[in-house]
């Protein structure tokens, strides 16, 4: 394999927020008994980060177990409502073309780097189609407690430990649509193709230091020409 290629999944490939607020209603009244007032916005921030602060600013003091009480109980909530996938949330204009027209090219691992849990990411994918050129194996979630550039390395080192080969800086590259997703990429040395599809402007994500800014997915040919540019051959180990 001579490429790795990570999206991110949320307001990048699908937008399923109503169901997403649903399941962290559900799960932080399980978890503390208590109403969700407020969700504070995710805007690229993993779920493990995001629990934290919606414990926080609805006046729960976070203790130990919280943590995987919330995401345990997430997991839960979300999977209780996979069904409607489908009904409630959305692919992003050109998702299902995009990925597969990227994993039309030679030597091309497709996975996910995501702030969101695996469970729930699996799900989010699945309803729509868009399981079938991900490698879920070799990706990064929002129950692993690293910063999203350190992320990154942890997903290439289970692709060079999977495939055999070198994952680095000049074979990978990152799909999202956050200023936080390119600073991540910026880095971890990995090259960063951005879509203006989620809460960050065209000119913030070239200001973040994207490689490549596209409005959307809607072009295959453009994210495949984008992500050839920018990947090269990976060195074989040994």
């Amino acid at each position: 394999m001579s490429r790795l290629v990570l999206w991110n999944v949320d307001l990048t490939l699908v937008d399923v927020s109503i169901i997403t607020r649903e399941a962290y209603a559900d799960a932080f009244r399980k978890v503390t008994g208590r109403p969700l007032v407020k969700l504070t916005q995710h805007n690229g921030r993993p779920d493990s980060e995001i629990v934290f602060e919606t414990l926080a600013i609805n006046g729960i003091v976070a203790e130990d177990d919280h943590l995987p009480k919330f995401l345990d109980a997430l997991g839960e909530a979300f999977g209780a409502r996979r069904k409607r996938l489908t009904k409630d949330g959305r692919t992003m204009a050109g998702a299902a073309d995009a990925l597969k027209a990227v994993a039309r090219l030679d030597g091309t691992v497709q996975s996910v780097l995501t702030g969101t849990i695996k469970s729930n990411a699996v799900h989010k994918l699945t309803a729509f189609g868009l399981d079938r050129h991900v490698d879920f194996e070799v990706g990064g979630y929002g129950e692993e407690v690293y910063p999203k550039a350190t992320l990154l390395q942890v997903a290439q080192g289970r692709a060079r430990q999977k495939y055999g080969g070198t994952f680095d800086g000049g074979n990978t590259v990152m799909i999202g649509d956050s200023a936080r997703d390119v600073q991540a990429a910026r880095i971890a040395g990995a090259s960063m193709i951005a879509v203006a599809t989620g809460r960050s402007l065209p000119a913030e994500l070239h200001e973040a230091g994207a490689d490549v800014v596209l409005p959307d997915l809607s072009n295959p040919s453009e994210v495949v020409a984008a992500v050839a540019g920018l990947t090269s051959p990976a060195r074989k180990a040994g």
